[in-house]
């Protein structure tokens, strides 16, 4: 009877004989009861981190972009790494959630919650690096096409940086009107339990009306698969329009027309790693063992391994169309690249992002908790150092020997870096204590074929 649900060698996506009334408590229990130690030592650090930050900022703010180490040839440096970094990032949670929704992919039920909340924060600290970088961040509204009585002249609508403020803010919008819907149940679930007078009136104003009525969740699933739909061109639209802010320029070693699809890939790449890299721990703090699997973390990193070894060849495809053109100074850029000065820069990248996947080839590796947490944070450590080479070693030599010159960051530029990292955490510990953490109504719809319990009773009447 039950054989159409799931094939059998599927292992259970929930473990632990769950009832659904037990999913409700734990997925309740980190919101409902106080912070663990743990918590507050991470929390505390994290803000600490933040709090640095936005000292830096405002120092950059007050001072002017001289405190920066960027100079006349290397003008783009730290700032847009980290900004096409944050983005990238960003690109796992719309990934899981609205490409595997349309897939039907049951192994998403579990993450989803949590890659979505990492877009939202990710694509908040990307957000930050190009309003500091115009130095003059109160006339940020001249970005906005404003008619010229204003004072200011028209953007220019050819340039990809303008494309890019549309692209992120679109990604922004859809990314969090997708979370918030997938969050109505559980807020409403969260009301209903609620003894607090005002825990109960927050809940249920931010849960909109929730009755858990047969329409409530025709409307539920409708807007889901229209947003899914939305979201998933701009999975590949976001980060396509972030590579043109290379592509189209005449700089050597950026004019490559492999930038977007390699920007993609590296994107879901560097965003599944911090999937995992969230995942590994949330499960431990907010003990949810039984709702993010092994098989969970098996999975994403059999995507990290696909993605990895694309990015893989496209690095090698960038090198031989450089030798393959003829190009001189197409061929010095990528020389300069691996042997130059900034050839540490560059095998830390190759190490990080072309080898260290390779490893979940290996079943005993990518089932393993420890090794998976590890690689997550070296393949985010190498997609920095990716950002880093394309954008300073592609600048620091030009066309002109007699303007070479080194790059190197000041306080400033890692103190500001070191913050976002910082804010995005503490947006995270946030968000796992005021949110349910697991999407509960998705999985219990998965608990009758995918659960522990239901397989060993189906297995016992087939057999």
């Amino acid at each position: 009877m039950g054989s159409h649900y799931e094939a059998p060698i599927r292992k259970p996506l929930v473990t632990g004989n769950k009832t659904y009334h037990q999913i409700s408590v734990d997925v309740a229990r980190p919101v409902e009861g106080s912070a663990n130690k743990q918590w507050w030592i991470v929390f505390g650090i994290a803000l600490a981190l933040f709090v640095w930050g936005i000292g830096c900022i405002i120092y950059t703010i007050s001072t002017g972009i001289g405190t920066w180490g960027l100079n006349k040839t290397v003008g783009w440096a730290w700032d847009i790494t980290n900004f096409v970094w944050w983005v990238g990032i960003g690109h796992a949670g719309t990934l899981i959630s609205a490409v595997l929704l349309l897939f039907r992919q049951k192994w998403r039920m579990g993450i989803n919650r949590s890659a979505e909340a990492m877009t939202i924060f990710s694509v908040i600290q990307a957000g930050l690096f190009p309003i500091i970088h115009m130095g003059r961040p109160w006339l940020a509204y001249w970005i906005v096409p404003i008619p010229n009585q204003f004072g200011s002249l028209w953007v220019n609508f050819n340039s990809p940086l303008l494309w890019d403020v549309f692209a992120i803010s679109t990604y922004l919008t859809v990314s969090l009107v997708f979370w918030w819907t997938g969050l109505l149940p559980d807020f409403a679930m969260i009301r209903d339990r609620a003894i607090k007078p005002f825990q109960k009136k927050i809940y249920s104003l931010v849960s909109f009306g929730w009755s858990g009525r047969a329409k409530d969740w025709q409307r539920f699933e409708e807007v889901s698969l229209v947003l899914a739909g939305l979201a998933t061109p701009l999975v590949l639209s976001v980060h396509t329009i972030v590579s043109f802010d290379f592509a189209t320029s005449v700089i050597p070693g950026w004019h490559t027309t492999i930038f977007p699809p390699y920007f993609v890939a590296g994107a879901i790449f560097s965003g599944f790693a911090m999937v995992n890299t969230l995942l590994i721990v949330m499960r431990k703090v907010c003990s949810l063992e039984d709702y993010i699997t092994i098989q969970h973390i098996e999975l994403m990193n059999i995507v990290i391994m696909i993605t990895g070894s694309i990015v893989g060849c496209a690095y090698i495809t960038e090198l031989f169309i450089a030798w393959y053109s003829g190009v001189e100074y197409e061929q010095y850029a990528f020389l300069n690249r691996a042997t130059g000065p900034y050839w540490w820069a560059y095998w830390a990248m190759m190490t990080c992002n072309v080898f260290s996947p390779q490893f979940m080839w290996i079943k005993r590796l990518r089932t393993s908790i420890v090794f998976s947490f590890v690689i997550s944070i070296v393949v985010n450590i190498g997609m920095w150092f990716e950002r880093f080479v394309i954008i300073v070693t592609s600048l620091h030599r030009d066309y002109l020997p007699s303007s070479w010159t080194m790059f190197s960051p000041t306080f400033v530029d890692i103190g500001i870096f070191l913050g976002t990292i910082g804010f995005f955490f503490v947006l995270f510990l946030l968000y796992a204590r005021t949110f349910p953490v697991i999407a509960q109504a998705e999985v219990k719809t998965i608990l009758k074929s995918s659960g522990d319990n239901y397989k060993k009773i189906r297995d016992n009447k087939n057999g």
